[in-house]
């Protein structure tokens, strides 16, 4: 398994540019076989997640091709209706194809998704969805098989905002007869751009950003290009990394509205930001301040996704903090990894408390997931001495060679590839 060591104590100093988002682009790219044609994606990034897609449509009877950041997709040729389990076990956002191919094919087999550990994290609502669109569900050991010969229009309100339901009822009901009214849709900026995506192919949809969405089904959808928004975890994780590195970054291709909450709490840790169109600045020259209590939530909220990075932060700051999360109960993974590098923090159920301490030391430390990895470099950047970094395919799902963008910002930080890898890639 690869490996990032960091020498850190360097401030990070510098511009970069922000990739497309994963979370974007994952359920966009599902939403392709909609169309019969060819599909043109820019900003589309180069991650793991995202080759296990592209897998998976080419499984399914794509034609997929890549040239630098922008994605072909030609779903003409697309015959089968059955997701392969061996690349379905590798990613939870194989998930998103439940809903185009069921629309498309009339039924669509699945099996139980793979990913982080960070938690539960059941298709119960994505399955009650695309019932209530008219499916029939039948569910042999870990294989699912939803079947409708007809998907229609209804009223559907989810228990929680959840993203990924949202996405799949929205691509089911875009071809459905009459119309969908989704009630506690996810509000989140990866929705919004789904749905401008959908309606550049033809779709009617309206409300994404709200908590109520409205698809009214069209007969067809047609190819088009589109340009995937840029990816606001990334943003996160970089800003993060300079606050706690003490440094001076400018992130363009990023867009602030998405960021408002992660602005705010860094703003309230004594952090200096500037942010107009799509630029945002981050001046961390001084010690941050504890901010006393941050909890996680559904969009607009304060991410989950970046949780575990705003830890590193504060584990650093004047004072005692205070996190709540309450989406994921396997999300404080890494704490126990932040400790062996000096942090000061207790877990209390969904709570943890941070001390702030002067400075971390570097150590050998675990990956446990995407974010809590992310995590794990930022504490190396900002701790004194070398910090190992093992398990960092987590990182890569997310992350497009997360050592590149830092190392571009001053990072003292490499990959070490296994010599017998180096060898024999396959």
């Amino acid at each position: 398994m690869d490996k990032l060591v960091i020498e850190g104590g360097k401030p990070l100093s510098g511009t970069i540019r922000i990739h497309g988002a994963k979370n974007a682009a994952l359920p966009i790219m599902a939403a392709s076989l909609l169309a019969d044609g060819t599909v043109r994606l820019r900003n589309v990034p180069r991650l793991l997640d995202i080759e296990v897609m592209l897998g998976i449509l080419t499984r399914l009877g794509c034609e997929v091709a890549r040239n630098g950041d922008e994605v072909m997709i030609d779903s003409s040729k697309a015959v089968s209706s059955h997701v392969p389990e061996d690349l379905m076990k590798q990613m939870r956002s194989s998930i998103f194809l439940m809903g185009p191919l069921l629309a498309r094919f009339g039924e669509v087999f699945i099996y139980q998704p793979g990913g982080c550990a960070i938690g539960e994290r059941k298709i119960d609502m994505h399955l009650s969805g695309l019932e209530a669109l008219g499916a029939v569900i039948e569910e042999t050991g870990s294989q699912i098989r939803c079947a409708a010969a007809r998907l229609k229009g209804t009223d559907i309100h989810l228990d929680f905002p959840s993203v990924g339901a949202t996405e799949n009822i929205m691509m089911a009901a875009v071809l459905a007869e009459g119309t969908t009214t989704l009630t506690n849709a996810a509000r989140e900026p990866e929705i919004q751009d789904l749905q401008n995506f959908l309606n550049a192919m033809g779709a009617s949809i309206i409300g994404a950003g709200t908590d109520t969405i409205t698809i009214r089904g069209v007969k067809k959808l047609v190819p088009c290009e589109y340009e995937i928004i840029p990816d606001r975890i990334v943003a996160g994780t970089a800003l993060i990394a300079a606050a706690a590195t003490r440094g001076s970054v400018t992130l363009r291709n990023s867009n602030p509205s998405h960021l408002v909450s992660l602005l705010h709490v860094l703003r309230r840790a004594g952090i200096q930001i500037r942010a107009y169109d799509d630029i945002i600045s981050v001046n961390g020259l001084t010690r941050p301040k504890a901010v006393d209590r941050i909890v996680t939530s559904p969009y607009p909220a304060f991410p989950t996704d970046l949780q575990s990075q705003i830890m590193v932060l504060l584990s650093l700051a004047d004072g005692t903090s205070i996190i709540k999360e309450t989406v994921f109960e396997g999300r404080f993974k890494h704490v126990s990894e932040l400790m062996r590098m000096g942090a000061d923090i207790t877990v209390d159920l969904h709570s943890a408390i941070i001390r702030g301490v002067p400075r971390l030391y570097g150590a050998t430390v675990e990956a446990t997931d995407l974010r809590a990895g992310a995590a794990l470099v930022i504490a190396g950047l900002a701790a004194q001495g070398k910090t190992t970094v093992e398990q960092i395919h987590h990182i890569d799902r997310g992350y497009e060679r997360i050592e590149d963008m830092f190392r571009s910002l001053g990072a003292v930080v490499y990959r070490e590839t296994p010599l017998l890898k180096q060898l024999d890639p396959a």
